[in-house]
C-alpha cells in the first residue's frame, strides 16, 4: 500500500498569550497581537530547505539560529547588523533567501484589544482561550489544504516552556478527538472541519522541535511579516512573499482567503 504524501506544518508564536496582559511599552510597529503560524513544507522538500538554510548561513557565517526579532532589531547574537555595511548587505540576501524557500506561510493572528472588546462582557470565559482558539484555527486551515493537494498534515511546534507546550498538545488532542472549539451554529458557515475530518487528515501528535530545526527558524522569519501585515499590509516582507507565491494566499483564489487562508481575527 503506497504512503499518503504528506504536509508538514512548523509552526513558532508571537506576542504575548494572555490577552488582558499590558505592553510594558508602545512598540514602534504598533502591533498587538497573539499570532501562530509558519511554514507548511512537503515533506519531500524538507532537505531542500535544510540546504539552502545551510548555505545561507555559511555565507554569513552564522552559528546560530536565526532569529526575526533579534535580526529585525540588531540584537543579541545579530549585534552586528548595527554596521551599516553589513546590514545593507545581509537583508536583501535575507529576503532573496526567505522567497527562495519551497512551502507556504500560514498563520492565525489575532488583535489583542480587539479580542478583549469582543469577548470581555458576554464571554469572559473565552478570554483565556485565545492561544487555543489560534491554535485550533491555524490546524484547520492547514489540514484543508493539504486534504486539497491530496496529503496529509504533520504537526511540529517550538518548544517553549513545559506549560505552553503542554497547553498545545492538549489543543491538538481536543482538536482530534471533539473537533474545533467554537459554536457550531455561529461557525456553520465556515464548513469546519468535524473531529473525524481532522483524523482522517491530522497524522499524530503534534510534536516538540528545538530553535536549532532549520523550518523553525523560518517559521519564525516568515510569521512576523504575516502578523505585521494585519496592521499594514503594505510592508514590504508581506509584499515580496506573496508576490514570490510563498504565502498560502498566494495560492487561494481571493474569494477563498477569508475562509481558507491567513486568518486576521478581531482587527477593526
Amino acid at each position: 500500500m503506497t504512503a499518503v504524501p504528506e504536509y508538514h506544518l512548523f509552526i513558532d508564536d508571537s506576542g504575548s498569550r494572555d490577552p488582558d496582559r499590558r505592553p510594558k511599552h508602545n512598540r514602534d510597529d504598533r502591533m498587538d497581537c497573539f499570532a501562530l503560524g509558519g511554514i507548511l513544507i512537503k515533506e519531500e522538500d524538507t532537505d531542500e530547505l535544510k540546504s539552502r538554510h545551510a548555505d545561507f548561513c555559511a555565507r554569513h557565517d552564522i552559528t546560530y539560529p536565526l532569529h526575526s526579532n533579534p535580526i529585525r532589531g540588531g540584537r543579541e547574537n545579530f549585534g552586528w547588523l548595527k554596521n551599516p555595511e553589513k546590514a545593507r548587505s545581509f537583508f536583501p540576501e535575507l529576503d532573496e533567501f526567505m522567497v527562495s524557500l519551497p512551502g507556504l506561510g500560514i498563520a492565525a493572528v489575532i488583535d489583542r484589544p480587539g479580542y478583549v472588546a469582543r469577548y470581555k462582557e458576554h464571554y469572559a470565559e473565552r478570554l483565556r482561550l485565545m492561544c487555543k482558539t489560534a491554535y485550533c484555527i491555524l490546524i484547520e486551515r492547514a489540514a484543508k489544504y493539504a486534504d486539497s493537494q491530496g496529503r496529509v498534515l504533520r504537526v511540529f511546534f517550538e518548544e517553549t516552556g513545559k506549560a505552553e507546550d503542554r497547553a498545545l498538545i492538549a489543543y491538538h488532542k481536543s482538536l482530534k478527538e471533539v473537533g474545533l472549539p467554537f459554536d457550531s451554529g455561529t461557525s456553520f458557515s465556515y464548513g469546519s472541519l468535524s473531529a473525524a475530518g481532522v483524523r482522517r487528515i491530522v497524522m499524530g501528535d503534534a510534536k516538540r522541535r528545538t530553535k536549532e530545526t532549520p523550518m523553525i527558524q523560518v517559521a519564525d522569519l516568515i510569521l512576523y511579516p504575516m502578523a505585521k501585515a494585519g496592521y499594514d499590509p503594505t510592508y514590504r516582507p508581506y509584499v515580496q512573499l506573496m508576490k514570490a507565491g510563498r504565502l498560502i494566499d498566494a495560492q487561494l483564489e481571493p474569494e477563498d482567503r477569508a475562509l481558507l487562508g491567513i486568518k486576521y481575527s478581531c482587527f477593526k
